[in-house]
């Protein structure tokens, strides 16, 4: 064989290793912990405990205990009471029900890629999942119970003892290993492989329709919504008064509570934007029952009041506009699907 044909054969199988060693790398980048993540859904961003690895038998437990009504008080309330699976892992209403049909006061965010968050709840209050997991256990309007009554309930269930032994290593229940396990299991519901994603990523030019595509535009440009959603998940993770019930006599004052810090009055933390569709009314108070009233909303500049975001600037959005920008925003839908409720220990 010729030098030139040895050269030509030599870049061919180069470049075919390089490929295929590209495609193994971009395959290994998807996968973390043993969680596999969808297309758009960057693995380096999960947030994860030093102290709390994720491991299968862990997400296992986590998933029977998410779906456990036992760490209520009564029995009744379980974690899919409010972030139910079939309902985009919240209820559906504009605020939520917990034991006896009490009602708190705000709107339960999706525990999808919560994972991602910095911030727990819409104030914030809470730095972790693992924090986030303790607060309606303790609530007396969710579970109405103590994380120390949690333990005892879930410590008197023999058949959990082997699926603790399998997660710590030991079949003592503890208050930290229950929000750690429930905490484990959320960090695996992710959603991503958007037709947005497929758009962006795959360069797949048939995934968006003209009109969404049109949308898209219009969230990056006029209708300024990249102020606040921003990066994969849609969300700067931090709070802004963007006026929703600063018009009411008492307003929720948000992030102030915990804070006690003026310029958070009225303040609540940006929401991802991910699967919009199953996880309606929107706004902290579930105010906005539709995508179409939420483009209204800004596209009127919000309710005034004297923290109101600088961000919030009337829009004056067409009607053509205002519909682009809505379906758009529907191709935000991933293609998860609920995980299925899981056979609990006696």
């Amino acid at each position: 064989m010729d030098p030139n044909g040895k050269v030509r054969i030599f870049t061919l199988f180069f470049f075919l290793a390089l490929i295929t060693f590209l495609t193994f790398e971009l395959y290994a980048q998807r996968e973390k912990q043993g969680i596999r993540f969808p297309l758009g859904i960057d693995p380096d961003a999960l947030n994860v405990p030093e102290d709390n690895p994720i491991t299968p038998e862990k997400v296992e437990l986590g998933k029977m205990l998410y779906f456990d009504k036992r760490l209520s008080a009564n029995g009744t309330v379980s974690c899919t009471t409010c972030h139910d699976p079939r309902k985009g892992f919240t209820d559906q209403l504009p605020v939520s029900q917990g034991m006896n049909q009490l009602t708190g006061t705000r709107n339960a965010p999706t525990v999808i890629n919560s994972a991602f968050n910095l911030f727990h709840f819409w104030d914030g209050r809470a730095p972790s999942l693992e924090e986030q997991a303790k607060g309606p256990i303790g609530n007396p309007v969710e579970m109405a119970h103590t994380l120390e009554g949690a333990v005892k309930n879930v410590g008197e269930i023999e058949g959990y003892r082997p699926y603790f032994k399998a997660a710590f290593g030991t079949d003592e229940v503890t208050g930290d290993r229950i929000v750690q396990s429930i905490a484990t299991f959320e960090r695996t519901v992710l959603s991503g492989n958007s037709p947005w994603d497929r758009y962006v990523y795959n360069k797949d030019e048939s995934a968006l329709s003209d009109s969404a595509k049109r949308g898209l535009v219009l969230f990056e440009g006029k209708a300024r919504c990249t102020q606040c959603h921003v990066g994969f998940n849609l969300s700067d993770g931090i709070f802004h008064n963007i006026g929703i019930g600063m018009d009411q006599p008492n307003p929720d004052l948000g992030r102030y509570v915990v804070t006690q810090e003026e310029k958070d009055k009225g303040a609540f933390k940006t929401p991802m934007l991910r699967d919009l569709l199953r996880t309606g009314p929107y706004m902290h108070d579930g105010s906005e029952k539709t995508l179409e009233e939420v483009v209204e909303y800004y596209d009127r500049g919000g309710n005034p009041n004297p923290w109101l975001d600088s961000k919030m600037q009337l829009l004056k959005l067409t009607d053509q506009e205002q519909g682009d920008l809505v379906e758009f925003l529907k191709s935000l839908e991933g293609d998860w699907k609920p995980v299925e409720e899981p056979q609990l220990p006696q």
